[in-house]
């Protein structure tokens, strides 16, 4: 009788303790998985919303002196930066190109505006923001006669105006040159190729000779009538058709290059009569 009531003593009863510190211990490290992916989502989420903003406020969908509350997405860009500033600055001191690039092409677009405000409201220029870059266009009817190649009277002081907005540290420049495709056989060009990249060429020679800009940032070609923004069946769309496009890139300075290019021109380098390129096209002889 007594062995039996010592064995009944000897029973532990808070087994169920350790089942149950099992279960809190996996319960807890279930909600900090759930909160490490919430918060991860959370940074994502806010780094989108912060790329729409820039892009509209690039695009000038919105601004933040026309409405007096920043735009729809004010107050997420807002929670963004307060949270994230010091991870941004730390971001923009390891990789300076790319610090305040989106700001940079705003002001240039603003900048631009305000120059070349008679000319946007006449139609001789274009601008807008595209995944190759910021593009200013610049159509037939205030720099061109139809079918040549010589800027008419007037447009050189306004490629110069850009120039001087474009000429600062940082931006390249590519001078494409378009067409419609209106068919052109003359003696001085040959096919649409020739016209565009001859318009090409004139354009880049103002920008460096008159211009001042640096002529290891630019470059030039042409397109002929195979990169059309607008439809070429009404004379309208051909009139958008005809035109240069300046495409304003970020300066990519990690680019590898070959041992000619590390020859640099002297400051008073002058482009005189330059071989004709095409692109998309075979090579021309002037």
């Amino acid at each position: 009788m007594r062995r039996t009531r010592d064995a009944e003593e000897s029973v532990n009863h808070d087994r169920w303790l350790l089942s149950y510190s099992d279960f809190i211990t996996l319960l807890f490290a279930f909600f900090v998985v759930l909160f490490a992916s919430a918060y991860r989502d959370n940074q994502a989420i806010r780094k989108l919303s912060r790329a729409i903003h820039n892009g509209f406020q690039t695009l000038g969908a919105f601004r933040a002196d026309e409405s007096g509350s920043g735009g729809p997405y004010a107050s997420l860009a807002a929670s963004e930066d307060t949270n994230t500033s010091r991870v941004h600055n730390d971001e923009d001191t390891h990789n300076p190109a790319s610090a305040g690039a989106s700001t940079d092409m705003l002001k240039l677009k603003q900048q631009l505006e305000a120059a070349m405000g008679k000319e946007l409201a006449n139609h001789e220029m274009d601008l807008q923001v595209t995944p190759e870059g910021f593009v200013i266009s610049l159509r037939e009817l205030g720099f061109f006669n139809s079918g040549q190649a010589d800027l008419i009277p007037g447009a050189g002081a306004k490629i110069i105006t850009i120039a001087r907005i474009l000429a600062k540290p940082g931006l390249e420049i590519r001078v494409n040159g378009h067409s419609d495709n209106q068919p052109i056989h003359t003696p001085q060009f040959a096919s649409n190729w020739e016209l565009s990249t001859a318009r090409a060429m004139s354009v880049l020679r103002l920008l460096v000779n008159d211009g001042g800009f640096d002529p290891t940032r630019i470059s030039a070609a042409g397109f002929g009538e195979y990169r059309p923004v607008a439809d070429n069946s009404t004379p309208e769309g051909r009139k958008k058709n005809r035109r240069i496009d300046l495409i304003v890139l970020q300066s990519s300075a990690t680019v590898p290059r070959s041992d000619s290019h590390h020859l640099k021109p002297s400051p008073n380098a002058r482009f005189v009569s330059p071989s004709l390129t095409t692109a998309g096209g075979p090579p021309t002889n002037p």
